[in-house]
């Protein structure tokens, strides 16, 4: 656990200094946007996603420098769904990254504009990426696309917002988390996968490990919501109860909700035996997503 606590550290470092490149600094006009972006983007991420899509990369022969774009893109596009997610029209927060949200310091115009901003940003990384043999450029960009849209992410938060107040079936919440949290998860490890020339066979496991240790790392933020501190979590906890949502530990309860985290990471472990030894990485980044508490 040391070497992967160190691994987290330094692909953190990494990542924060290839965004720091690609993000227009804050004397770039107008600043004020760019003062926001940076906000969000700078607030002490776990940077989980690129993280994922660089040990996909690794995964399949593939290497960091033609990964970084993709990676980035992941966490660009995943923070402009947060700064979006927490506007007062939508699920109305105060805290992120245990900083105030991009709203309660700039405005609500000013962050969705620096959402809108991240989301392009996003697609222009992808560009950068070289294309290989199996992936084009364009690939990679209708992979990003697909799970920006209205089929996952934004279809997620429709359907969450939608949820609201109401007991949901189990295949109701599943189709919530999937689009909310487990499409872009997915997407990460694929367009690292795409960036090191990936086979059919080693994309199809992929996607089948994104899904379940996507799902898994939802329900994990389920029960995190209702077990630990705002100070904790970096964000306001109790806000799915306070919202009326349907969760896995609403509808499931705890106990249950743990099991089922357990079985979909032993899930997402199975899918990655293509891989062998080359796959421990991801293996070891499933169990860490599922054992944290924070």
């Amino acid at each position: 656990m040391s070497d992967l606590k160190e691994h987290l550290t330094q692909r953190c470092q990494l990542v924060d200094a290839a965004l720091e490149r690609f993000i227009p600094s804050a004397e770039t006009r107008p600043v004020t946007l760019h003062h926001a972006m940076r906000h969000s983007v700078f607030a002490g991420g776990k940077r989980l996603r690129p993280i994922l899509c660089l040990a996909a990369a690794e995964a399949c022969g593939g290497s960091v420098e033609a990964a970084i774009f993709n990676a980035c893109a992941t966490e660009c596009l995943h923070t402009y769904s947060l700064i979006h997610d927490d506007l007062p029209c939508m699920d109305d927060d105060d805290m992120r990254r245990g900083v105030p949200t991009c709203h309660k310091v700039y405005g609500e115009a000013m962050a969705l504009l620096a959402g809108d901003a991240l989301q392009a940003l996003a697609f222009e990384l992808v560009t950068k990426t070289p294309a290989t043999a199996n992936h084009t450029t364009a690939s990679m960009v209708l992979e990003l696309a697909r799970t920006a849209g209205s089929l996952h992410l934004v279809g997620g938060q429709v359907a969450d917002l939608e949820g609201e107040g109401k007991q949901l079936p189990l295949d109701d919440l599943r189709f919530i988390h999937e689009g909310k949290t487990a499409a872009l998860l997915t997407t990460s490890v694929k367009l690292g996968a795409m960036s090191a020339n990936a086979s059919a066979a080693q994309m199809q496991a992929l996607h089948d490990f994104g899904m379940a240790t996507g799902l898994a790392f939802q329900i994990i933020d389920d029960i995190l919501d209702v077990t630990q501190t705002s100070e904790k979590l970096g964000k306001s906890a109790g806000k799915d109860i306070a919202a009326e949502k349907s969760t896995y530990p609403a509808l499931m309860g705890l106990e249950a909700s743990r099991a089922e985290a357990h079985r979909l990471t032993e899930v997402s472990h199975r899918a990655l035996d293509v891989f062998g030894a080359a796959s421990s990485r991801l293996r070891q980044l499933s169990d860490y997503l599922l054992n944290r508490d924070y």
